[in-house]
């Protein structure tokens, strides 16, 4: 079984569980954590990836890292996952976990990048934008890209709002090869 299916049917029990509960956003900020221990420390995730060392080991490190900073719930949950041995896709069910939240919620994300960072007027003209386009509330992802010349560029799902100076460049190169004098076959 790919690991997004394993990661969607675990992290979809435990919203769902989150939401019966009563826990749904500290839940959420516990799976932020987890996120951000395996975007900072390789070690930890060569520590879930490797076969040769035992779940109950890893179930020991992954209690003692997130000890009194995760609600009950969620070192319950990294409990089950260790018992199934499923301790390497942990950080692709905080993935998916914050997908399934967003949708809950009714919230989509958006990138925007731009050859400069944004400051806050700016910031809220885009989310203004993205929010009439799709009707939900936006969360915002701003990445810096030297390579666009000038303008932006605004990706929702699979969506994209191209207005960068390189796309009208393109667009020009490509009008000025073809030959308007020439009959076109």
């Amino acid at each position: 079984m790919s690991e997004y299916r394993i990661a969607s049917r675990y992290s979809k029990s435990l919203i769902d569980l989150a939401v019966e509960k009563n826990q749904l956003e500290e839940i959420k900020e516990d799976m932020e954590l987890l996120s951000k221990v395996c975007k900072e420390n390789r070690e930890f995730i060569l520590m879930l990836d490797n076969p040769i060392l035992e779940s109950v080991k890893k179930a020991a490190v992954i209690r003692a890292v997130f000890k009194d900073k995760v609600q009950e719930m969620t070192s319950l949950f990294f409990d089950i996952v260790s018992r199934k041995h499923r301790e390497s896709v942990l950080p692709e069910m905080a993935k998916v976990f914050k997908q399934l939240y967003n949708e809950h919620k009714g919230i989509i994300t958006a990138e925007v990048s731009t050859t400069f960072k944004l400051d806050d007027s700016l910031r809220s003209e885009v989310i203004k934008i993205v929010k009439e386009i799709s009707g939900k509330e936006v969360e915002l992802s701003e990445k810096v890209d030297e390579s666009l010349i000038g303008g932006f560029l605004i990706r929702v799902g699979d969506k994209q709002i191209d207005e960068s100076i390189q796309s009208k460049m393109n667009d020009l190169r490509r009008e000025l090869t073809r030959n308007q004098y020439i009959k076109q076959i």
